[in-house]
C-alpha cells in the first residue's frame, strides 16, 4: 500500500486543508451531508463506496471536527459542525466550476437552488478588502519564513 503524504505541518493553508478534506470521498461525504445525509447507510447508498473506506473517511472527518456524531436511537448520525458548515463555499465553488467545465453544453446535471426563490445561485466571486473584484492575477502569496 502506498504511504499517504501528510501536509498537516505545512505553512500553506491550502496544503493543510487538503490534508483534512482533499480526497474525493471526504468532499463527497461533506457534499452529501449538506444534502441531508446523516446515517452511514445514507452515505453508502449515495456514494457506493466500500464500507471500510467510508468508515475511515467518516472517522477522519469526525476526528478533524468536520462532522460530529449525535445519538439517533440505538445508532448515531453524522452532522456537520460549524467547521464543516464553513466548507459550504468550497462545495459551491467546486459545483460551479464543475457546471462550467465538466459538462457538455446542454448536458443535464443537478442544480443547487436558493430554497426560498428556487433559483440557481450567482457565481461566487472573490473580493479585496475594499470590495473590488479580484482575480488570481491581482493577488500574491506572502510566505512566512
Amino acid at each position: 500500500m502506498v504511504k499517504r503524504t501528510r501536509f498537516d505541518g505545512e505553512s500553506c493553508p491550502v496544503a493543510r486543508s487538503v490534508d483534512v478534506v482533499g480526497d474525493w470521498w471526504s468532499l463527497l461525504i461533506v457534499r452529501d451531508a449538506f444534502d441531508g445525509s446523516r446515517r452511514f447507510g445514507d452515505f453508502q447508498r449515495s456514494l457506493g463506496v466500500a464500507k471500510n473506506i467510508l468508515s475511515a473517511r467518516l472517522r477522519s472527518l469526525v476526528d478533524n471536527g468536520i462532522l460530529e456524531t449525535v445519538p439517533a436511537g440505538a445508532r448515531h448520525e453524522y452532522v456537520l459542525t460549524a467547521k464543516g458548515e464553513a466548507l459550504f463555499p468550497v462545495i459551491v465553488a467546486l459545483r460551479q466550476w464543475g457546471e462550467a467545465f465538466a459538462f457538455e453544453a446542454g448536458e443535464p446535471h443537478s442544480q443547487l437552488l436558493d430554497r426560498r426563490d428556487q433559483q440557481p445561485l450567482r457565481p461566487l466571486e472573490v473580493h479585496a478588502a475594499d470590495g473590488r473584484l479580484v482575480t488570481a492575477a491581482d493577488t500574491e502569496v506572502r510566505k512566512d519564513r
